[in-house]
């Protein structure tokens, strides 16, 4: 008997997967089929087909199990059931939808835990790198077919393969970068899953994967675990559990917090739903330093407003600060018990922050004084230079045109695009640490030191090193994509620099050539954004061989620096 049930179900599965292959072809093909039958009796039989084999899954596997308890699975099997069902009602291509991602779902369980013994997930575990690679790169291709979809569109037609990459891309990693107008060219749905691509972004894809595993009952190797302190910018001290739980609970609380604040000013220009709508889109867009918004000129009408110009350089501060940091400030003050001061990690990010941030402010504030903000009252001018000082540290919002700024204002956004945020943030950049690093050994080389110190703690050798391999690893990644750039590009040397530290830097603002960029063009930046987001050190040690070093030390020789 179990024998033919195990044979039913595999035969259920194998039925899943084609009508799963025929919902996706149903979803993409709307005009061709719509002019050859009714597309909406197509669309309703493809959804009663997906839930009729679910149901009947769900009840084979009923009967399958072993025991009292009814698994995971299966719970979650019924919930989607039921989910779809009530969808089916007010519209079946949903229904489609959610199947799609519950296929998805046990596709990716199948390959990465079922087939060849599981292999794969193994091979995974022990190259994190990799899988980060790897990771981003599915993401990017699930965005991809998603936003290419004609629901996505608000024209119903296919969004073309390079600009649903660009802005599938731009949205993982949290760039804000766009080819395509987001509030105007895409839809609900399709802003919708611009959205997604943004919290997963900002969380990160080994955090969601590690919580993917998890929730699989698999374990996590001690390799992994490192890569995620590194990742998250913590130490081995901090439970991997705690940590990825907190980081959970920090996001959903600052994005809601975020939300209400900017309701009360949304609620006031638009109908409450629509401001609900704004509200939690720009919360979690700014959160997580990517720079997207529904409005097609960002939030330059909302330049003089106190509770836009602060509350968004808030979320954007937050962001960028990293995960650990906050959760380190949370414990300095209202755990004192346990924790009776900050990490040095900690104390870094923060002066080096607010160090960029007073430099950023007091620059805009001369500069652009008599150019963009002509005219403005001291308080819109306060509240304009602060924002501009924020932003270009991987948010890429602007109250601003950043088209007009002048020289000096340009080059000091592209300073600031290139630092970026913090190790652990939701942004991108060299990072604060990294910039720490290398002003903390001038001052050492100045004062005579051999040692580099700072707040009565030594830096390793090692962070020197990484320091300054990052940097030049970013500026050669930088010089090779703008020389391709300025080849197969019409645009001024300014404007190709400025998009492409925007792009590595994770950051969104542009000089407006991003809609006019060719195709090659297009996929240089989006590159670029790839490169940004994940680090060009994760590159380099995800591709690096390993070899087995000697004892084997050679004799030191000095050569002339400088």
């Amino acid at each position: 008997m179990n024998k033919t049930l195990q044979q039913v179900l595999t035969v259920l599965e194998i039925l899943a997967y084609l009508i799963a292959l025929w919902s996706l072809l149903v979803l993409f093909l709307e005009p061709v089929i719509s002019y050859y039958t009714d597309y909406v009796k197509v669309v309703n039989y493809t959804a009663g087909a997906n839930l009729l084999l679910l149901a009947l899954a769900i009840i084979n596997r009923l009967l399958l199990k072993e025991g009292k308890g009814i698994s995971g699975a299966i719970i979650f099997d019924i919930i989607m059931l039921v989910v779809g069902l009530i969808i089916f009602v007010y519209n079946a291509k949903f229904v489609i939808f959610l199947l799609l991602i519950r296929q998805t779902y046990y596709f990716l369980q199948f390959i990465l835990f079922r087939f060849s013994e599981g292999k794969i997930y193994l091979w995974l575990s022990t190259n994190p790198p990799v899988t980060l690679l790897l990771s981003f790169l599915l993401v990017i291709f699930i965005g991809t077919i998603l936003l290419m979809l004609p629901v996505s569109s608000t024209y119903n037609r296919v969004t073309p393969f390079i600009d649903a990459l660009f802005t599938a891309t731009s949205a993982t990693c949290v760039t804000g970068l766009t080819v395509l107008p987001t509030g105007s060219h895409f839809s609900l749905f399709g802003q919708i899953i611009i959205l997604l691509l943004i919290q997963i972004g900002g969380l990160g894809i080994m955090t969601l994967s590690i919580a993917f595993a998890l929730l699989l009952g698999r374990s996590i190797n001690l390799k992994l675990k490192n890569v995620i302190y590194q990742v998250m910018g913590g130490s081995a001290r901090i439970n991997i559990f705690q940590l990825l739980k907190s980081i959970v609970i920090v996001t959903a609380i600052i994005e809601a917090l975020g939300a209400i604040i900017l309701l009360c000013k949304f609620a006031q220009d638009f109908p409450i739903q629509q401001a609900i709508y704004y509200s939690i889109f720009h919360s979690i867009s700014a959160f997580c330093n990517a720079g997207f918004s529904p409005f097609d000129s960002s939030l330059m009408m909302y330049s003089n407003s106190i509770i836009i110009s602060l509350g968004i350089p808030l979320l954007i501060f937050l962001g960028g600060l990293g995960f650990t940091v906050i959760l380190d400030i949370y414990s300095y003050f209202f755990k004192p018990q346990k924790v009776r001061k900050l990490s040095l990690h900690s104390k870094i990010v923060l002066t080096t922050t607010a160090i960029l941030i007073i430099a950023g402010f007091l620059v805009f504030f001369i500069l652009e004084y008599n150019n963009t903000m002509k005219g403005f009252s001291f308080k819109h001018r306060f509240l304009s230079s602060l924002f501009q000082s924020i932003t270009p540290r991987t948010a890429g919002f602007n109250t601003i045109d950043t088209g007009l700024l002048t020289k000096s204002s340009v080059l000091m956004t592209m300073v600031l695009m290139f630092i970026g945020a913090s190790p652990g943030s939701t942004g991108g950049g060299i990072k604060t640490t990294t910039l720490a690093v290398l002003a903390l050994a001038i001052i050492s080389m100045f004062k005579g030191k051999k040692d580099i110190s700072v707040f009565k703690r030594r830096i390793p050798d090692n962070n020197f090193r990484e320091a300054s391999g990052l940097v030049l690893l970013a500026a050669t990644f930088i010089f090779i994509i703008v020389m391709i750039l300025m080849i197969v590009e019409p645009f001024s040397f300014e404007d190709i620099i400025f998009e492409a530290i925007s792009a590595f830097g994770t950051v969104g603002l542009s000089r407006g050539i991003t809609p006019f960029l060719s195709s090659p063009g297009k996929i240089l930046i989006t590159l670029l954004m790839y490169i940004g987001r994940l680090g060009p050190l994760t590159l380099i040690y995800a591709f690096a061989k390993k070899r087995k070093y000697s004892n084997i030390n050679y004799s030191e020789e000095s050569i002339a620096i400088g």
